[in-house]
């Protein structure tokens, strides 16, 4: 009886706090009407790819004390909000124009229902079709753009797309009949782009690629409506080759505090990464099972490759 005491204790400490959280989450809807939303300017918004390093990304700016997080992508919230369906599922894009009175008060008193009034950092895999939609429904938002270089991207990609449980658990209500790699792949994962149904049928790695590229051509043209100060990038390469330095830098720009305990955490991020299929490395595309797909796609994502300053031998 006495050993079974504290693992007791430890699920009763955790049915009082997720009550309590609840109660906390309640009551914030019910306060909402008169909450300061000054404090939950400037959110930090990640927009890269899928499989670019978002998620490391997002994970360590959450570390940060003066900001608040969900830990958790809100996709259910947001597909809620603007349902693909509603839309004829011809993308995951939304404009200015899409972001009504109504969509802003529904978004603020989200992020207040589970944060509180505070400066927050969230992500989802869509937020780069959806730049200058979120620029206008939130305050002055600082958006973090991750990016990775194309054969790396798409390869991961491809392998993600080999796990439709995770990725693709979206897209069930999808309007057509998704035979990739001649059926292989049957369930559209990550995204979807404009003009995705001329790929139904098509190569995986003809998929990845146009995703990939579309995604990025995508945030390249918003970035230009941003002002400078609310634009930072991190490049995936450089988290591999020196995390400390490469988050150090970004808190500086985020005006955020690198605590010895964010040190601590970067320094043993590629030792322990979030989210990844094996351990990251450079040019792991070159090594891996896709290299003759991967090598027939990239020339056709090589302008794209050079606008984010990656170097695609032709």
């Amino acid at each position: 009886m006495t050993r079974g005491l504290p693992e007791v204790a430890i699920k009763v400490d955790k049915t009082v706090r997720y009550h309590g959280r609840r109660l906390l989450q309640w009551g914030r809807g019910l306060w909402w009407p008169l909450a300061d939303r000054r404090a939950m300017r400037r959110p930090v918004l990640i927009v890269g790819c899928s499989r670019a390093g978002t998620t490391v990304t997002y994970k360590t700016l959450s570390l940060a004390r003066e900001l608040a997080s969900l830990n958790r992508e809100a996709h259910a919230f947001w597909e809620s909000l603007r349902p693909a369906a509603a839309r004829g599922w011809e993308g995951h894009d939304l404009t200015a124009a899409d972001a009504t009175p109504e969509d802003r008060e529904a978004a603020l008193r989200y992020y207040y229902r589970f944060l509180g009034g505070r400066r927050f950092v969230d992500k989802t895999n869509q937020n780069g079709f959806r730049i200058p939609y979120l620029e206008a429904l939130f305050d002055e938002p600082v958006f973090v753009f991750v990016k990775r270089s194309p054969g790396d991207n798409i390869n991961s990609l491809i392998t993600g797309w080999g796990r439709p449980e995770e990725y693709g658990d979206w897209s069930e209500g999808l309007p057509a009949e998704v035979r990739i790699d001649g059926g292989r792949y049957r369930r559209w994962c990550f995204f979807l782009f404009r003009g995705w149904r001329d790929y139904v049928a098509a190569p995986i790695e003809e998929v990845c690629a146009r995703q990939w590229q579309a995604y990025n051509e995508a945030v390249l043209a918003a970035r230009r409506a941003i002002p400078g100060e609310r634009w930072v990038e991190v490049v995936y390469e450089e988290i591999l080759d020196d995390a400390v330095a490469c988050f150090r830098q970004l808190f500086d720009r985020l005006e955020l505090r690198f605590t010895n305990e964010l040190e601590a955490h970067c320094r043993d991020l590629v030792r322990r990464p979030y989210n990844a299929f094996s351990t990251p490395a450079r040019d792991k595309w070159r090594s891996g099972p896709h290299r003759e797909r991967i090598e027939r796609v990239l020339p056709a994502v090589a302008e794209t490759a050079r606008k984010l300053g990656y170097t695609v031998a032709r």
